[in-house]
């Protein structure tokens, strides 16, 4: 990415309470971004939101994506010429509890947020994203591309191949012209960092089991999914934000996997395992007696294009990750409320994350 290209550019992100939501804003703020976020309240306590003081230095609005007239008023006053889409349920136990809220959210949600990008004439591009799991169940553990059908056995999954149906319509239908808003959908592997609390997620459970000195229980040890540092992901939608802003950017408005590499594809069991040889003393692992959720036992996906088409490419593989996600859990746990000190640590990741060769 190019940091020159956001100092003082105006910036529409919903879900900035959110993990993902939250480090993208602190990355923007930090690149000198004027941004305007709209989203719920933290959806966990704690949150990254509140542990590193991400309001500072933006205009934070509260509200729903489900609220067009909320989000549209929200959307036309902040002037911005760029859109992030990240506000979701994100949580695929949820979409079994919650199945019409997760379609409320992720489907009518998004389309709300498109409408409002048709009666804002300063946007030019916008980044929606929606998830790896959008796509249909894969046999054979194939390694799924950006032309595989999309689909979702799941409330969660569904919702997220339907978000990305909609915003093909709107694109066709309303964002074809010349001067229209080049709108793309980014489609993340397994993200993980500091700062993420949510339940039924792999490292934020093991940081709650092997922190509290209790047995980390897994439900799916053999389930293989494409593991990746959360910068990694926020790193593709910048780049791509930048590139649909170029002179040739209708190009680029199209769904795009943001993935690790093949080796970092790994197993639930073989990650709980590294973490496990990382922290130490007191990580104890076993297998949880039943699995409730129905999940693709392999999700392999394949970044290929952003590699070559966005000139992307990870930075930090697996083992790399794992160690800047529990050093800053480790840091968060010796003193919570140290805000300042969090905040620099979590800049500084993201120093060494662009650095990194």
């Amino acid at each position: 990415m190019n940091p020159g290209f956001w100092k003082g550019r105006k910036v529409f992100l919903t879900g900035h309470t959110g993990f993902k939501g939250s480090w993208l804003a602190l990355w923007l703020r930090k690149v000198g971004a004027d941004v305007t976020a709209f989203s719920l309240d933290p959806p966990t306590l704690p949150n990254l939101f509140e542990a590193a003081n991400v309001a500072d230095g933006i205009t934070s609005i509260h509200g729903d994506i489900r609220d067009h007239a909320a989000l549209d008023a929200a959307l036309q006053a902040s002037g911005a010429s760029i859109v992030f889409h990240l506000a979701a349920q994100a949580i695929v136990a949820d979409g079994y509890r919650y199945a019409r809220d997760t379609f409320a959210t992720n489907v009518m949600g998004t389309v709300n947020l498109l409408d409002a990008i048709r009666n804002s004439p300063p946007v030019k591009a916008g980044v929606i994203v929606t998830s790896d799991k959008c796509y249909a169940p894969a046999q054979g553990g194939k390694v799924l591309r950006e032309t595989d059908p999309l689909g979702g056995s799941d409330p969660y999954s569904a919702s997220k191949s339907c978000a990305e149906i909609a915003v093909a319509a709107w694109r066709a239908s309303f964002f074809d012209g010349d001067g229209a808003p080049r709108i793309a959908t980014a489609r993340a592997g397994n993200v993980i960092g500091g700062g993420d609390w949510s339940t039924h997620r792999l490292l934020p459970d093991i940081v709650r089991a092997f922190g509290s000195g209790q047995t980390l229980a897994l439900r799916m040890p053999q389930a293989v999914r494409p593991w990746q540092h959360v910068l990694e992901a926020l790193a593709g939608y910048l780049l791509l934000a930048e590139r649909l802003c170029d002179n040739d950017g209708a190009r680029h408005a199209r769904g795009w996997n943001f993935g690790p590499a093949a080796v970092d594809h790994l197993t639930v069991g073989d990650v709980a395992q590294r973490c496990a040889d990382l922290w130490g003393d007191g990580a104890r692992i076993e297998t949880a007696a039943a699995n409730f959720q129905k999940e693709s036992t392999t999700l392999q996906i394949d970044a290929g294009d952003a590699r070559k088409l966005l000139g992307w490419r990870p930075h930090w593989d697996a083992d790399q990750a794992l160690r800047q996600t529990l050093a800053w859990y480790r840091r968060w746990l010796e003193n919570p409320g140290d805000v300042a000190g969090i905040t620099r640590m979590t800049l500084k990741q993201i120093d060494d994350y662009t650095a990194s060769p």
